[in-house]
């Protein structure tokens, strides 16, 4: 099938395809001999495996790893959990990154009144790092 084929039956784009190839993490499909690329099984069955992969966050080199883990018929299952594991352990670090965020903005969005004055303790928050304005420093209410 031709790349289009390909990205619809995998659901990795077209784009992506071609940038997995040019990277060694797909080998270079077969080509017609009109120039176009020829997928196979194979190669869906592959292009499938990265896409799952990288829904679940995996790095372009961590996939390359799993891709070669998951070609060696002799390899340990303890390296395949080491790397899932290392990938949790990093993947809740950023959760709980994005909550800090979360959190942090919450808390700017919170003492801004949004009544439309220039007075802003989001972008004053900002400005001095991440801390709103108290409320001493706004300005008189009218």
């Amino acid at each position: 099938m031709n790349i289009g084929q390909a990205a619809q039956v995998s659901g990795v784009s077209a784009k992506m395809i071609r940038y997995y190839e040019s990277i060694g993490l797909v080998p270079p499909a077969g080509r017609r001999d009109s120039g176009y690329r020829d997928y196979g099984s194979a190669d869906l069955h592959r292009l499938s495996f990265i896409r799952r992969a990288r829904g679940l966050g995996f790095s372009v080199e961590r996939i390359r790893l799993l891709l070669e883990l998951w070609g060696d018929t002799h390899r340990s299952n303890t390296e395949v959990k080491a790397i899932a594991l290392t990938h949790i352990d990093e993947l809740e670090e950023r959760a709980r990154q994005l909550q800090e965020m979360a959190d942090n903005l919450r808390t700017l969005a919170q003492a801004c009144d949004g009544d439309g004055r220039p007075n802003c303790p989001i972008i004053q928050g900002l400005e001095a790092g991440g801390e709103p304005a108290c409320d001493s420093a706004r300005p008189a209410r009218h």
